[in-house]
């Protein structure tokens, strides 16, 4: 299994952008899938996760700007950032917990003030 990250770029604060996360293999045997980030210097942090049923979990940080979905049909895990912050900017990975725990390459995100 292989999951594939995209979506970040350079954007400027109170933009939004939609990261994906492409899984090699089917997501339906996932319990957890979920987004973390690592800002520069920093340990990599937890911002969002969702279960198999469909409940899902913030980091404070991001409560209410960020939405993070799954499609199982197509294998993907997305999350949605809006109202973009520079303290946002970060290394995005997207993780996936089934018989081991997986983890995709990052994508960068960076907000401009």
């Amino acid at each position: 299994v292989q999951l594939q990250a995209s979506g970040g770029g350079l954007v400027q604060a109170g933009e939004s952008l939609r990261l994906s996360c492409a899984v090699s293999g089917s997501i339906d045997s996932f319990k957890l899938m979920g987004w973390y980030r690592q800002a520069p210097g920093s340990a990599r942090m937890f911002v969002a996760a969702i279960g198999s049923g469909g409940s899902t979990n913030y980091a404070d940080s991001v409560k209410g700007r960020f939405i993070i979905s799954r499609d199982n049909a197509k294998n993907t895990l997305y999350l949605q950032m809006n109202s973009l912050k520079p303290e946002d900017t970060a290394v995005y990975f997207c993780d996936a917990i089934g018989s081991r725990w997986y983890w995709g390459q990052g994508t960068l995100v960076t907000v401009s003030s």
